[in-house]
């Protein structure tokens, strides 16, 4: 029986698939440069991997991925990576490093991983806004974070319980892209927070104090402005 032949649709859908699984990789040679305490390469693939995420969901929806190859779960195949460079990397390098002590940092790294694997069975995260319904469990952002202002062990360990708790909880978080409200705003500030963060890379994760503090104020602007909108529906709405 003759194969079906692969149309031109087919194989650009399927190409973005591939964007996607490239983060697999991305992941496994952050795990390398975590497993031999190279913090600031760890994050770079990281970065690299957040940079790929970012871009393959807009592709495939003009590419209609889901229409083109509906066998294909791209959001599977998302999740996936997703939680290897979003959850089990940043947790890892957190028990790696002993950033909070060896009994805080493993504690951490327990709730960070368990608490996450359930966050990501639960369909119903995003609400009509596409705001994040709980803390979206951003782990790489926050741990990175850490990595940099070094608010010292049991800080940064309660940092750690409490959006670990918010995952949970019925309050919004900030998906800077495809929320529409203060839009350009937030993803001013989103992008001022990724742009400190090369700089912390480059300057070995030993930043200077101005950079140690813009990225702690708009990481403190991403977490919280979500839950100031939920509270503010009409804050950012176009007046009629």
């Amino acid at each position: 029986m003759a194969r079906k032949k692969v149309t031109a649709p087919q194989a650009k859908a399927f190409s973005v698939h591939l964007l996607t699984a490239s983060g697999s990789f991305l992941a496994f040679l952050s795990l390398l440069a975590a497993s031999d305490q190279q913090w600031t390469a760890m994050f770079w693939w990281l970065g690299l991997a957040l940079l790929v995420d970012g871009i393959d969901g807009p592709i495939a929806r003009k590419l209609e991925v889901k229409n083109v190859l509906p066998t294909w779960s791209g959001d599977t195949l998302d999740n996936i990576i997703d939680y290897l460079t979003y959850v089990l990397i940043p947790a890892f390098a957190l028990y790696q490093s002993g950033f909070m002590g060896a009994g805080l940092s493993f504690l951490a790294a327990a709730i960070i991983v368990v608490s996450s694997a359930v966050y990501y069975a639960d369909t119903g995260i995003k609400t009509s806004e596409n705001f994040f319904k709980g803390f979206p469990v951003t782990w790489n952002m926050l741990v990175f974070t850490l990595f940099v202002i070094q608010p010292g062990e049991y800080f940064s360990f309660a940092i750690v319980v409490i959006s670990a708790v918010l995952t949970f909880a019925p309050l919004h978080f900030l998906h800077p892209v495809r929320v529409a409200r203060l839009r350009v705003l937030n993803l001013g500030i989103f992008l001022t927070w990724c742009a400190l963060a090369v700089v912390a890379l480059l300057q070995d994760l030993q930043a200077d104090s101005s950079i140690r503090l813009g990225i702690g104020l708009t990481a403190l602007y991403l977490y919280g402005i979500g839950m100031v909108m939920q509270a503010m529906p009409q804050l950012g709405k176009k007046v009629s």
